[in-house]
C-alpha cells in the first residue's frame, strides 16, 4: 500500500463545479468548520473516553480480570484502527460528505448499547460499534480539517486535534462525578452528545459537499514530495514505529492509569479518575501547541522533541511519590502529545494529494497501537504487576531516536 501511496496522486475527476469562492477558500482558513470540527470532536472522543473511564466499574460489576479489559479495549481500538484506512482510500477517489453524520450514528448505538449491556459479549459488540463510528469520523474529518486550513496545516491539524483530547480528558471526569456514583445506565444520558455532534457534522458535510470540488483541484496540482519511492516508503515506516512508542506509552495511562494509583497509593477510584483527567488536559494542551509550533519552526523538530524529549520524565515516574508522579504525568503528557499533529501533517506533505488514506492509515494505527498495547499491558500485568510494567513501558520514548532519519519535506524543507 505504501507504494500505492507514494507514487499515486488524487487522480479522480471532481464531480462539482468550481466558483471564486470556493477557489478562494482552498487559502483562506475556514475557523467555523475548524471549530465545529474541533466540538465534534470532543463529542465524539468524550462519549469514546468514557469506556476506559468507566472499566473499575465494568471490572466490578461483571467481575473481569486484566486481560478481559484489554480485550474490550483491543476490540474498540481494533474495529476503528482496521476499517479507518479502507475508509480514506474510498473516500479519497469517492468522498461522502454524509458519512461524517452517519459515523456518529454507529458511535451512538454503540454508546446505547453500552449502557445496557448485561453480559462480557455485549460489552464487546458496543466496544466495536463506538470503534466503527470512529473509522469513519477521523479520516473524514481531518480531510475537512485540511480544506478548511487555507495552508495553515499544523494549525488546523491542532485545532481539530485539541477538541478530541478535551474530550477524552473530560470523559474520565464526568465518568467519576456521573456514571460511577449512578451506575452503568447513566451512560446513555451521553446519547445527548452524540445527537448534537450529528445535527453539526450534517451541517460540516454540507460545506465539504459544497468546496470540495475546488480543493480536488488543487490537491491534483500539488507535486510530490521530491524524495525516492524508496525514501518515501522508509520514512513512514519510521514514523510507523514511532507512532508505535507513542501510543503504547499513552495506553499505559489511559488505560492502566488509574489502577497503578489505587494500588501503589491507595487511593479511591474517582481520585485516581481525576489524575487520569489532569493528564489527559496535559495531552490536549501539548496537542494544541504541537501544530503551530510544527508550521513554525519544522515539524521534524517537534517530532523529534516530542518523543525522545520525554524520555527523562518517563524513566524518573516509576520511582515518583503521589506529587511527583501527577506532575511527572502531567509533563509527560504535554511533550508526548505534541507529536500527532507534526506527524500526520508531515505524512500528507510527504505523500501529497492522499490525504484521507495518510489520515486513515494513521490513526487507525494509532488506535490499533493503542489497543494492542492494552490488551498486551494488560495481560502482562496480570502476570507481573503493573508496577513493574511502568517500568517497562518507561523505556519506549527510547525508540524516538529514529526521528534522525526522517528527510526534510513541507514548506520548511529547511528545517
Amino acid at each position: 500500500m505504501t507504494d500505492t501511496l507514494a507514487s499515486r496522486a488524487v487522480d479522480a475527476p471532481s464531480a462539482l463545479p468550481t466558483t471564486p469562492s470556493t477557489v478562494a477558500s482552498t487559502t483562506q482558513t475556514a475557523l467555523p468548520i475548524l471549530v465545529m470540527l474541533s466540538v465534534c470532536h470532543l463529542l465524539n472522543d468524550l462519549m469514546q473516553s468514557l469506556l476506559p473511564a468507566i472499566y473499575p466499574l465494568l471490572k466490578q460489576n461483571f467481575s473481569l480480570d486484566f486481560g478481559q479489559i484489554g480485550l474490550i479495549t483491543l476490540t474498540f481500538q481494533l474495529t476503528a484502527s482496521l476499517l479507518q484506512p479502507v475508509v480514506g482510500i474510498w473516500t479519497d477517489r469517492h468522498p461522502m460528505p454524509w458519512s461524517l453524520a452517519t459515523g456518529m450514528g454507529f458511535t451512538l448505538c454503540g454508546l446505547l448499547l453500552l449502557a445496557h449491556a448485561d453480559s462480557f459479549p455485549l460489552l464487546l459488540c458496543a466496544a466495536a460499534l463506538i470503534g466503527s463510528g470512529s473509522s469513519v469520523f477521523h479520516p473524514e474529518s481531518s480531510r475537512v480539517a485540511r480544506m478548511a486550513s487555507g495552508g495553515r496545516h499544523g494549525f488546523a491539524q491542532s485545532v481539530f486535534q485539541v477538541g478530541g483530547n478535551i474530550g477524552s480528558a473530560s470523559g474520565p471526569l464526568l465518568a467519576a462525578f456521573i456514571v460511577m456514583p449512578r451506575g452503568q445506565g447513566s451512560i446513555a444520558w451521553f446519547a445527548t452528545a452524540a445527537l448534537v455532534a450529528i445535527a453539526l457534522l450534517t451541517r460540516i458535510g454540507s460545506w465539504y459537499g459544497a468546496h470540495i470540488g475546488a480543493h480536488r483541484v488543487a490537491a491534483r496540482a500539488q507535486r510530490g514530495s521530491g524524495l525516492p519511492r524508496r525514501t518515501v516508503v522508509v520514512t513512514l515506516l519510521v514514523l510507523g514505529v514511532l507512532i508505535f512508542s507513542k501510543y503504547f506509552y499513552l495506553a499505559s495511562i489511559s488505560s492502566y492509569y488509574t489502577f497503578y494509583l489505587m494500588q501503589k497509593f491507595q487511593l479511591d477510584a474517582s481520585n485516581a479518575q481525576l489524575h487520569l483527567f489532569a493528564f489527559l488536559g496535559a495531552v490536549a494542551a501539548g496537542t494544541l501547541i504541537g501544530g503551530p509550533l510544527g508550521d513554525r519552526i519544522g515539524r521534524r523538530y517537534v517530532i523529534w522533541g516530542s518523543i525522545l524529549g520525554v524520555l527523562p520524565f518517563t524513566l524518573l515516574l516509576p520511582h515518583a511519590n503521589l506529587l511527583w508522579t501527577t506532575v511527572l504525568t502531567i509533563v509527560i503528557g504535554l511533550i508526548l502529545s505534541s507529536a500527532f499533529s507534526a506527524i500526520i501533517v508531515y505524512a500528507q506533505e510527504l505523500v501529497p494529494g492522499r490525504t484521507g488514506v495518510i489520515a486513515g492509515l494513521f490513526f487507525g494505527f494509532a488506535f490499533g497501537m493503542g489497543g494492542l498495547g492494552a490488551a498486551v499491558l494488560g495481560e502482562l500485568a496480570d502476570h507481573i504487576g503493573i508496577e513493574a510494567v511502568y517500568a517497562l513501558c518507561a523505556w519506549l520514548p527510547a525508540i524516538g531516536l529514529l526521528a534522525w532519519f526522517l528527510p526534510p519535506v513541507g514548506k520548511r524543507a529547511h528545517a
